[in-house]
C-alpha cells in the first residue's frame, strides 16, 4: 500500500496530493489504470493473432520480458518469496501464468475482438464476487449487486451483434475466453486469502512462468520464426505484453485487491470490453 506520509520538498504537489489519497480512492485509481492496461493488450493481441503470432509467442514475450525485468527483484525480494513457499508459488503460475494466456489469447483464434473483450472480464467479474462471497465471506451489498448487473447488461448490449452473429466455431473461443476469466478469478482470490504482496505475486508468476515458456517458444518455433518478425514487433510486444501488462496492470490490480477487497475489485475486469472494443477500432480495425 502506498504510504500517507508527507512526501519530502521539491516533490510536486500533485504527486503528493495523490499519495495522501485514501486507500479506497488509490484502490479504485489502481484498477481503473489495470483495466485500461488490459483493453489494450485486448486488443494488440487480437491484432497479432490476425497477423500471424501464436498464443505461444504473446506468451512467450509477456512472461519472458516481465521475468526478465522483475529478476533483480529476488535479491531483496527473496525473504517474501521463502515466505509465500513452493506449493503457493506454483499455484499461483499455475493460475496467472502460461495456461492464463494460452487460452485467453488462443480463443482468438475461433472468435473475435468483441467475444474475448466481453467473456472474459465479465467471467472474472462474475466469478470474483462469488467465490470471494463463498470464501472470504464478503457478501455484496444490493447496490453492489445492483451495480454490477447493471454493467453486465451494459456488456451484453455491447456484445450481442458479435456474439449473436458468430459462426459455430466461436463457441471453442468462447469457452477459451470462459477458462481464462475462471483462471484469473482464482488468481484473484488466493492473492488476497494468501495475502501476497503483489510485487512478490507478479514477480513469482513471472519469473515460472518466463523459465517455462522461453525454451518452449525457442522449441516449438524456433529462433528463425523471431529473427523474422518486424522491428515493431520486437519492440512494442515486449513494452506491452511485458512490462505493462505482465508488470504493471498485475501489481495495479493486486494492490486494488489488497486495498479494496476481491468482490469491490471484481467491478474493474467490467471496465474492460469497452476499453478493448475502443483501443480495438484503430488498433485491430474491428
Amino acid at each position: 500500500m502506498m504510504p500517507s506520509v508527507s512526501l519530502s520538498a521539491g516533490v510536486p504537489r500533485s504527486v503528493e496530493n495523490l499519495v495522501r489519497l485514501s486507500p479506497a480512492t488509490q484502490g479504485v485509481l489502481l484498477g481503473v489504470i489495470a483495466a485500461l492496461i488490459w483493453g489494450l493488450y485486448l486488443a494488440l493481441a487480437r491484432q497479432e493473432v490476425a497477423a500471424g503470432l501464436s498464443q505461444i509467442d504473446i506468451a512467450a514475450f509477456r512472461y519472458g520480458t516481465a521475468g526478465l525485468v522483475l529478476s533483480p527483484w529476488l535479491l531483496f525480494g527473496w525473504r517474501q518469496v521463502i515466505a509465500i513457499g513452493i506449493k503457493k508459488s506454483l499455484i499461483l503460475a499455475l493460475l496467472a501464468g502460461p495456461p492464463f494466456i494460452l487460452l485467453g489469447v488462443g480463443g482468438y483464434r475461433f472468435a473475435p475482438l468483441a467475444h474475448g473483450a466481453v467473456i472474459q472480464p465479465a467471467t472474472v467479474t462474475m466469478v470474483s464476487m462469488g467465490l470471494a462471497a463463498m470464501v472470504l465471506a464478503d457478501r455484496p451489498t444490493k447496490a453492489r449487486v445492483i451495480g454490477v448487473s447493471v454493467i453486465i447488461l451494459g456488456i451484453a448490449v455491447i456484445a450481442r451483434p458479435g456474439l449473436l452473429n458468430g459462426s459455430p466455431q466461436a463457441l471453442v473461443g468462447d469457452a477459451m475466453f470462459a477458462g481464462a476469466g475462471i483462471l484469473w478469478a482464482l488468481f484473484t482470490l488466493f492473492s488476497r486469502l494468501w495475502q501476497i504482496p503483489p510485487v512478490a505475486g507478479v514477480a513469482i508468476v513471472s519469473i515460472l512462468s518466463g523459465a517455462v515458456m522461453l525454451p518452449v517458444a525457442l522449441a516449438v518455433e524456433g529462433i528463425d520464426h523471431y529473427a523474422q518478425l518486424s522491428v515493431m514487433t520486437l519492440t512494442v510486444q515486449p513494452l506491452v505484453q511485458g512490462i505493462l501488462t505482465g508488470v504493471v496492470s498485475v501489481i495495479a490490480y493486486t494492490t486494488a485487491v489488497r486495498l479494496i477487497g476481491p468482490a469491490r475489485a471484481a467491478i474493474f475486469p467490467a471496465l474492460v470490453p469497452a476499453s478493448a472494443i475502443l483501443t480495438g477500432i484503430p488498433i485491430a480495425s474491428e
